[in-house]
């Protein structure tokens, strides 16, 4: 199971990597897509927590 894991996370450091050197500019979509969630969620969880408070 733990090599089984390793394969996989290997894996998905070649996808990364491959994706990152053959096509830049939409990697650099992704991570921006990706920020823009993580921000999203944050703004939604302090709205939810003020409402709470109030």
């Amino acid at each position: 199971m733990a090599q089984a894991k390793k394969v996989v996370l290997y894996g998905l450091v070649v996808f990364v990597l491959y994706t990152i050197i053959t096509s830049p500019e939409r990697a650099a979509d992704l991570v921006q897509v990706g920020f823009e969630g993580i921000s999203d969620a944050a703004q939604a969880v302090g709205k939810f927590m003020t409402s709470l408070v109030n």
